[in-house]
């Protein structure tokens, strides 16, 4: 049904509030990347307007610490912008912070603990090789 696939990966050993912390900031970053993944205004019976959700299922998968790193090359190897979060951007408090933690790690040295990118499906398949459903 669609050619792209949207994949959030995070780092296995998050603590639960980070894996929901980090998803959220991730998928708002594809968002304001790929702003046709967004569909239409959901309205229920009675009328109320809800926001517009994804048209797309979200993948959202597990890795370790290696395996994120090797995500995190292979995703830039491919060209494939992606939305990236790293671990000392839990220090902080705001999204200038966040820029500015961010700009001190080239991406050897980063800690990733959360990635998420859409692209072509096997592109995908291919860049999360190695990370598992989240359970």
């Amino acid at each position: 049904m669609f050619d792209t696939k949207l994949a959030i990966v995070l780092r296995e050993d998050l603590a639960v509030w980070q894996k929901l912390n980090v998803t959220a900031f991730l998928a708002s970053g594809i968002v304001a990347q790929c702003p046709d993944v967004i569909g239409e205004p959901y309205v229920d019976a009675a009328g109320n307007a809800y926001n517009p959700l994804s048209v797309q299922p979200v993948i959202v998968l597990a890795a370790d610490g290696e395996t994120m790193a090797a995500i995190h090359r292979r995703s830039l190897d491919r060209g494939v912008r992606t939305s990236l979060y790293i671990e000392e951007m839990f220090s902080t408090g705001h999204d200038a912070a966040n820029r500015a933690v961010f700009a001190e790690f080239a991406p050897p040295e980063a800690k990733v603990v959360g990635i998420a990118l859409r692209a072509d499906k096997k592109v995908v398949d291919k860049i999360v090789k190695g990370a598992r459903m989240h359970g």
